[in-house]
């Protein structure tokens, strides 16, 4: 039996449609009040059995803070493929990213170790290999260097990843994949999803960034690729940084735009524009209540020019990446067709 947490998320759903289609049991953690038709609809974007598939998961009801319902859900489980994260760059928010990301991680390894589980997959992220200067290139070899510039997600995710190894010195076979950003379609309000809603309704502003960028369905390819029986031995107590290609922001939202047939954002916003937007955002969020859409790390991310290199899988496993200018076609066609229905 495979179990995977974060199943109604981006990385979550397409996995488990991709175990499903290959025949695979899959059992799937969500809370009772989790909302499922996102993944009935990530389904229904690439198959005509969605329901059918859909209807062939075992569905258990959890949390990764309830520790006793999770030593309930993994009895008679071969596989995990961890893919639940709360994603947040809100500082404010950090008890509660820490205890989603790492105790949940913790909690997750010390049921899976209970019940004699022996293989994981984790999906953490480039957050967690830590920050280069300009120009250097980030890899599996990366170390993280606790330099007080990390957003608290990055160190939810290096916290949680150690988790897993922490689970591997304890008996349990372990392999960590590090996406970078991920391209798919999903949640438009979350996520890489969000560009595609933003840059529609009419997004003037780039920012000189760059980053690395990788579709969705390879990283599921990957996660099964890494874990299947022939690759496993190799692929253990590794780490496998996924991304197929650095490009900056304005590349990136200008292929979103040509995708969704609309006008590209013209505008660069730097340092100085950055802040005063996050000012004037700040003080809007005081008035009406609401989180502030703009904050430091989510500017010195948007400001940094960090490159990946995410061939180790390519050279061990002959893995081939898809383009994103693939993926954001692809995606664009989803988010279309979303607003449309």
């Amino acid at each position: 039996m495979i179990f995977v947490t974060g199943a109604t998320g981006l990385v979550g759903s397409h996995l488990v449609l991709s175990l499903l289609q290959k025949g695979l049991p899959v059992r799937a953690l969500k809370r009772k009040t989790s909302n499922l038709d996102r993944l009935r609809k990530v389904f229904q974007w690439y198959t005509t059995e969605a329901g059918e598939l859909f209807d062939r998961i075992e569905w258990v009801d959890g949390d990764l803070m309830d520790y006793f319902s999770l030593e309930d859900a993994l009895r008679d489980v071969d596989m995990i493929y961890h893919c639940a994260a709360e994603v947040s760059f809100n500082r404010r928010k950090w008890k509660r990213i820490m205890q989603n990301n790492v105790e949940g991680t913790a909690n997750l390894v010390n049921a899976a170790l209970h019940n004699g589980v022996k293989r994981i997959c984790h999906v953490s992220s480039i957050a967690a290999l830590g920050n280069k200067k300009d120009g250097q290139v980030v890899t599996e070899a990366s170390q993280w260097a606790p330099d007080g510039k990390q957003s608290v997600y990055a160190e939810s995710k290096f916290r949680s990843e150690a988790e897993i190894w922490r689970g591997g010195e304890e008996g349990m076979d372990a392999v960590v994949v590090h996406p970078s950003v991920i391209i798919g379609p999903g949640s438009w309000t979350s996520g890489s999803g969000q560009f595609f809603d933003r840059i529609y309704k009419g997004l003037a502003f780039y920012t000189p960034g760059v980053t690395g960028y990788v579709d969705v369905r390879d990283v599921t390819d990957a996660m099964i690729l890494l874990t299947e029986e022939q690759n496993f031995a190799q692929a253990c107590n590794r780490k496998f940084l996924l991304n197929a290609e650095n490009l900056e922001f304005r590349e990136f939202m200008g292929m979103i735009a040509g995708s969704l047939k609309v006008p590209a954002p013209k505008y660069k916003a730097g340092y100085f524009l950055m802040h005063l937007a996050r000012v004037f955002l700040g003080f809007i969020s005081l008035i009406s209540g609401r989180e502030a859409y703009l904050n430091k790390d989510m500017i010195a991310s948007a400001l940094r020019r960090s490159y990946f290199d995410g061939s180790r899988i390519s050279n061990l496993f002959g893995f081939r990446y898809r383009t994103i200018t693939g993926a954001v076609q692809h995606t664009a066609e989803c988010y279309l067709k979303d607003r449309k229905s």
